[in-house]
């Protein structure tokens, strides 16, 4: 599936991409404050992403043919819907390239996809500070989820949940 806009195409990632990826993951993080906790490797996206039974799924944004952003993504499944969806779990577009439309055609591209595959929601996280996502996802249709808190449990705490 690839899109095309004026000088934009949107375009499925490629193993030639895992070092880009991962590249844009890290300036996504420095972005929200949280590049202390990337751990992520080349080696560990291509694995997930490139592997025999991929389980997450990425695009790629190009401006006049290079990279400026990625949209990473996986399947959810709604219980209460009996249907599956997507959850978008990074979407970025870089600095200089923000306001031409890049980070709504990422959206679109895949609402198209949720649409042609008759999934029941498009889903995704976004900081309670980040202002400018806000007010722009707002005006795509967003709609904030507030009444949800999100659980976690990870390194130490999930080994004991293991045992206990």
């Amino acid at each position: 599936m690839t899109q095309a806009h004026q000088n934009l195409s949107i375009r499925a990632a490629t193993p030639a991409d895992a070092a880009l990826i991962v590249g844009f993951i890290r300036e996504l993080a420095e972005y929200e404050k949280l590049l202390h906790e990337v751990k992520i490797t080349t080696e560990d996206l291509a694995r997930d992403l490139f592997g025999a039974e991929p389980r997450i799924f990425c695009e790629i944004a190009e401006w006049d043919g290079r990279p400026v952003g990625f949209a990473l993504w996986f399947y959810t499944y709604s219980t209460f819907q009996g249907r599956h969806g997507i959850w978008l779990e990074d979407l970025y577009v870089q600095p200089d390239q923000r306001g031409r439309g890049i980070g709504k055609a990422l959206l679109q591209h895949l609402a198209r996809r949720c649409v042609a595959e008759n999934l029941g929601r498009f889903e995704w996280w976004v900081l309670d500070w980040n202002e400018p996502s806000i007010a722009f996802y707002k005006s795509q249709g967003g709609v904030m989820q507030d009444e949800w808190t999100k659980v976690r449990v990870e390194g130490e705490a999930l080994l004991k949940l293991v045992t206990a």
